[in-house]
């Protein structure tokens, strides 16, 4: 029979301990608080901007045209370059042009000649008619007579300015200064009015910038302007800022210088269009830009950086600290974007300490502690600096 090992005293003494413990709770320890960066809300009145997708226009496109029938001798121009008001583009064979001209110059010589010696019967006839030496019928008869050689005169001189209008349209010129097209018709083809495009000139200064409000976003401003959210400059004189496709900017801002007063029925947008000067020929027709509109203010708002704002099941909410230094937690309704912030309607109130970042580990009434607190109104904060340069962005 095996004989029992007794256990020594320490690990006798370990195990009463260890029976002793089984029936009673171990004290919980209370978590570390949580380290976070804050920010205090405040308000100011913050300019904005708001983007638009659009594109060029020509402020004055013009369709060179023949305006005679007739060939086509050469094309002077070089193609795509940019030509003067009265530089010469086209010239068409102007010898049928002139044979008019000179027939019709001929017919007037004749009608002339006619009409001195109806005006020399008359002179004769006038004195002896009133001396009864010729009857009233000669006198009337030689009235007649200049009457219609006058009448053929003034027919010939209209025929020799139609004439010469013709042989003047055989020299096509372009009517302003701006960038030619392409030839549409080829040296030597015979125009008329089935083929008489030639080419087209379009004025690049001053340019026009084509853009399209949504209905949506047309009433949204019409309620932000009515709720006192947004203020727009006397006149609603916004400046537009043009910018290239690659970013930059373009050099020379315009106004806003018509707005279509009916919607698309197609689209549900309503055309507005902005004039911009383009001196240097930078932008050219149907080029797509983007229209920066600037100029308007959002009075009081509260602009806050988008991490701040965190989206859940019930909406957007942010995490506050709370007099007694925890987390609290307060549903946020937002606007729209500005840069990397973001604007709040409802939810802050000014002087409120707003979690900037380490808001994700937070919970309701978690103790805090601020590493970080910049201690200047939200707008000077982190959003500030990259949202002057940013625009307003409707909310996703």
């Amino acid at each position: 029979m095996p004989m029992m090992r007794i256990p020594t005293l320490p690990t006798a003494v370990l195990l009463v301990a260890l029976l002793a413990g089984c029936g009673k709770e171990l004290p919980k320890l209370a978590p570390p608080p949580l380290e976070v960066s804050t920010i205090t809300v405040q308000a100011r009145d913050v300019d904005i901007s708001a983007e638009y997708v659009a594109q060029t226009q020509s402020s004055q496109a013009v369709n060179i045209q023949a305006r005679v029938s007739g060939f086509l001798d050469k094309r002077v121009y070089t193609e795509g370059s940019v030509v003067k008001a009265g530089q010469v583009l086209f010239r068409m064979d102007p010898k049928p042009f002139q044979a008019q001209l000179d027939a019709a110059n001929a017919a007037m010589q004749r009608n002339q000649a006619a009409l001195q010696v109806a005006t020399a019967n008359l002179n004769r006839t006038k004195p002896l008619a009133a001396k009864n030496a010729l009857s009233q019928k000669d006198l009337d008869d030689a009235q007649g007579q200049y009457e219609q050689a006058a009448a053929a005169v003034a027919q010939s001189k209209a025929q020799v300015d139609s004439a010469q209008l013709d042989l003047s349209y055989t020299v096509i010129s372009s009517p302003i200064t701006g960038i030619s097209s392409y030839a549409a018709v080829a040296d030597g083809t015979y125009l008329s009015p089935q083929n008489s495009q030639l080419t087209t000139v379009s004025k690049l200064s001053p340019m026009w910038v084509n853009f399209s409000l949504s209905e949506n976003d047309f009433q949204r401003i019409q309620n932000d302007i009515r709720a006192g959210r947004l203020r727009l400059p006397p006149g609603g004189d916004m400046t537009v800022q043009i910018v290239n496709p690659d970013g930059s900017v373009f050099p020379y801002t315009g106004k806003i210088t018509f707005a279509d007063p009916s919607y698309n029925a197609q689209t549900g947008t309503f055309l507005i269009r902005a004039t911009v000067d383009n001196p240097k020929g930078v932008l050219r027709p149907n080029q797509y830009v983007r229209a920066r509109l600037k100029g308007a203010v959002r009075p009081n708002a509260i602009l806050v950086p988008q991490r701040a704002v965190q989206q859940g099941a019930k909406g957007h909410f942010a995490w506050v600290i709370n007099k007694a230094g925890l987390a609290e937690q307060r549903p946020v309704e937002v606007g729209d974007w500005y840069g990397d912030g973001w604007f709040v309607s409802q939810g802050l109130v000014i002087g409120d300490q707003l979690v900037v970042d380490g808001g994700q580990r937070l919970a309701a009434a978690a103790p805090v502690v601020v590493v970080q607190s910049d201690g200047k109104p939200t707008a000077a904060g982190a959003a500030s600096a990259p949202a002057a340069a940013g625009s307003a962005k409707p909310r996703p």
